[in-house]
């Protein structure tokens, strides 16, 4: 008898399906369609066990939609523009398209051996000159109908990497890749204008039904809509030209409470006193050093320079209010300037209490008012306050009863505008290096910025780059920025900044329906495959990339590469959970951790010397603790389908999994014993079916499917285990055992692939189990005709009974009264009641 071996077996089988072109993606118009994609990995050079969770996953979905009669689209590609390669360039040589493209064979090997059903002909990667090229024929289209401009803008700036970084990619006021303080800088950038569509997008996430809610939540709140109040505070005296601050506050009803005005360091008032004050320009420049990013400024500690200017209260110009210049407030979010209320917000109370500023409170606690001490008092909108200082209405209302007044008083008044802003900032895509995708534009000095010719597309890359000094390389190039403007003839500049590695990002899945057309899309297939029916993928991307791809489907609507219908890109979402490992830990003479890998460990000890090691549980795998688990490493072991097998079984999807030798080895045992089961039965001859083991087929058959649907694969595993347990156990004849194990084999199919293969050749199962399909549940053969019912004495259980799903209710009394524990406790008598509930239970009160 064969033994499981998958290291012959996996190969063989993943030869097969390549042979048969099993995965390859057609455009079929009768059959319905299904688009499942994984958000695609950056090239780093290995997979790790989460990569192999994260596609196992789509894989499921990918071969149950193929089963059930779908055309299915189930793509690969690689994000592989951005700083890491540069990094990896400076740090050891060699060529930033060299060390991706050898990282991208790499984790290609990697990754086929996991006999996922990619459609591999398709497959790209952003830095592609065939995809940037396309890109940048989009960004032309952009720019054609409007949704592209350059303006000069205040920006996050890495003075390591010497590159533009997002708000995102400002952590705790440093670079996310250096590690460097950011600073704040005014360049000329280039912008996608996705505040256009600020309220389109904000509206659309209601229509979001296959999301989660909380990434729906994480969206809106990034977008950020607020209705509030615009007014004006003038100034004592003028300021180069300027004689009022412009200030928006979404809580205009504690204006009355205001002791300060704050602007921006960007501010234009800011600027031209810069100019006049050397103190000014040093605080100025010291808060450019101090974090960039709304959530930096907000926990840095609060500074402000006093300007010496004063303006007038809007609603008592005798009234006057000092204005700073704070750290705290951003240029590019509403005007710049803020009115400081110190009892009603925690930031401009603490500013206040640092600068000895008045703090007047403008309403309080209905049932139990006091003072403003240490903590502002800000309750939530909707709760009722009484007001000491309200602008408009009575005295006891909401605040949001209280915004609506006050605004409307201003209007009335012609103090102020009632206005709705957002949060949502205009993209900045400019980015100063070498390894992304040019932005096909030309600077001359005649014309001015002109847009490159298509016909001259791709601008690409030089591979002559050096990475001997910090920078731009393509600033330093001795040819490449040189050309000729395609408006005028004269001798031009390409423009050297290249475009955000988001942008690259915001359109694969649409490059994906057609990956080799001779533009971004095609109509035929992109109106066929969109949108993306399952998109699955980590919740550290619920916002920036899927807000961009949601804008990018809009603009690709707009410049006519794609239809109406797609402005959506995705159906459905799902972000998984992370694949966790214990942390192993020694402690060296310092006390500091030494961590080991696991293979090092056995038993809680070190197997070169015996120590004990000191065990984290449950921590995210990371390199530096050694805590990972190489998937080659398991696949060596035990093959590609224990690994499916565990990373899906453990725990539901959406959340953590923590990767353990013992559940990889029990894992494989069961496979292995399946294999046995299937190797035992290969002969048996036909019988007929069995009426028990029929039953648990279709049960078997519903479980599953119900549970790959919903994304429940652990139920639907654990309910795989146990049917394979039922066929063991069987009182059946073997022909009936095997013909229950080759449905086993297609439920199994998807998350087991190989295996489930070898199974259905071994039992005799027509061509490939891939193509064969999905089984379907009998409804008659769901019906149970047999209920057990409990019986309670006195109401404690004593016994229960099965009868017949239609017993009526004298053969259930009669049925319950001849049972020995009810005999036994009615010890001749005759009970006060006897309670049948139908189907249920049987209370006899004796």
């Amino acid at each position: 008898m064969s033994r499981y071996d998958p290291a012959a077996t996996e190969p063989r089988w993943q030869a097969a399906w390549d042979a048969a072109g099993t995965f390859r993606a057609t455009r079929d118009t009768s059959r319905p369609k299904y688009y499942v994609l994984e958000m695609f990995p950056y090239p780093s050079g290995r997979i790790h066990i989460g990569h192999v969770r994260n596609y196992t996953m789509g894989d499921v979905i990918a071969r149950y939609r193929r089963a059930t009669g779908h055309a299915v689209l189930h793509p690969m590609g690689w994000d592989a523009f951005g700083m890491p390669a540069e990094n990896a360039a400076i740090e050891r040589g060699g060529h930033p398209a060299d060390w991706t493209y050898g990282n991208i064979a790499d984790m290609r090997e990697q990754m086929k051996p996991l006999g996922f059903s990619i459609d591999w002909s398709r497959e790209f990667a952003t830095c592609d000159v065939e995809y940037y090229g396309q890109q940048q024929r989009l960004f032309l289209d952009m720019l054609d109908a409007g949704l592209v401009y350059r303006k000069a803008a205040t920006v996050n700036w890495d003075p390591v990497d010497m590159t533009v970084l997002a708000n995102e990619q400002v952590i705790e006021g440093k670079g996310w890749r250096s590690g460097a303080p950011v600073e704040r800088r005014e360049l000329t950038q280039w912008f996608f204008r996705i505040s256009d569509f600020s309220d389109e997008l904000l509206e659309a996430i209601d229509g979001l039904d296959g999301w989660p809610d909380k990434v729906k939540l994480m969206q809106r709140n990034w977008i950020g809509r607020s209705r509030g109040l615009q007014l004006n505070f003038s100034l004592t005296e003028e300021v180069h030209g300027h004689d009022r601050i412009e200030v928006f506050s979404t809580r205009p009803d504690t204006i009355r409470g205001a002791t300060f005005v704050a602007i921006s360091p960007d501010h234009p008032i800011a600027k031209a006193l810069e100019r006049e004050s050397e103190e000014v320009k040093a605080f100025c420049a010291e808060c450019r050093r101090l974090g960039t990013s709304e959530e930096a400024l907000e926990t840095a500690p609060k500074l402000g320079h006093d300007t010496g200017l004063r303006a007038r209260y809007p609603f008592d110009t005798n009234f006057e209010l000092p204005v700073y210049i704070a750290n705290f407030v951003l240029m590019d979010y509403g005007t710049g300037a803020i009115f400081g209320v110190p009892a009603h917000d925690q930031r401009d109370l603490d500013f206040a209490r640092k600068y000895e500023l008045p703090v007047i409170e403008t309403f309080e606690a209905v049932d139990d008012p006091a003072p403003v001490a240490d903590v502002a008092f800000v309750p939530p909108k909707d709760q009722t306050v009484r007001y000491t200082r309200a602008l408009s209405g009575p005295e006891i209302q909401t605040a949001n009863e209280a915004i609506e007044a006050a605004i409307a008083f201003c209007e009335e008044h012609g103090v102020g505008q009632g206005v709705t802003r957002f949060r949502l900032r205009d993209w900045g895509l400019s980015r100063q290096r070498y390894w992304g995708c040019p932005i096909p534009v030309v600077h001359c000095e005649t014309c001015g910025v002109v847009p490159e010719r298509r016909e001259n597309l791709p601008v690409e890359l030089p591979y002559d780059v050096s990475f001997d000094q910090p920078g731009n390389p393509l600033d330093r190039h001795p040819t490449w920025s040189r050309t000729a403007c395609p408006k005028c003839g004269a001798e031009a500049r390409r423009e050297t900044d290249t475009m955000d590695t988001f942008v690259d990002s915001s359109w694969y899945y649409a490059r994906f329906t057609s990956p080799r057309a001779e533009t971004p899309t095609e109509a035929e297939d992109a109106g066929y495959w969109m949108n993306v029916d399952q998109y699955i993928g980590g919740i550290e991307h619920a916002i920036l990339h899927l807000l961009y791809s949601r804008f990018f489907a809009r603009a690709m609507h707009a410049t006519g590469h794609l239809p109406a219908s797609a402005i959506e890109p995705f159906d459905a979402l799902f972000t998984q959970g992370m694949v966790t490992h214990e942390i192993y830990q020694t402690r060296d003479a310092q006390g500091r951790p030494v961590y080991h890998l696991p293979e090092d460990v056995e038993d809680g000890r070190l197997k070169a010397s015996g120590e004990t090691v000191e065990v984290i549980p449950s921590a995210k795998m990371s390199k530096s603790k050694k805590n990972v688990v190489d998937p080659a490493d398991i696949i060596r072991e035990h093959g590609a389908d224990t690994a499916r097998w565990f990373v899906l079984s453990d725990s539901p999807p959406e959340r953590d999994v923590e990767w353990t030798a013992a559940g990889a080895e029990a894992a494989h045992r069961h496979l292995a014993r399946v294999h046995r089961m299937a190797a035992e039965l290969a002969a048996a001859p036909d019988a007929a079916p069995d009426d028990a083991l029929e039953r648990a087929t279709h049960k078997a058959i519903r479980d599953v499917t119900l549970g790959i649907d919903s994304f429940g694969f652990n139920a639907a595993i654990a309910r795989l285990y146990e049917f394979t347990a039922t066929i063991s156990r069987a009182d059946a004849a073997p022909g009936a055992k095997r013909c229950a194990l080759k449905v086993l084999a297609q439920l199994m199919s998807p998350m087991t692939p190989h295996l489930a293969e070898e199974v259905w050749s071994m039992l005799g199962g027509r061509g490939l189990v891939a193509d064969a399909p999905w089984p379907v549940a009998d409804e008659a053969l769901l019906v149970e005709e047999t209920v057990t019912l409990p019986i309670q004495v006195n109401g404690k259980r004593r016994s229960e009974i099965v009868v017949a799903r239609d017993a009526d209710r004298a053969e259930v009394e009669a049925m319950t009264l001849a049972d020995d524990a009810v005999q036994k406790a009615l010890a001749g008598s005759a009970p006060k009641k006897l309670i049948v509930v139908p189907g249920r239970i049987v209370n006899v009160v004796v």
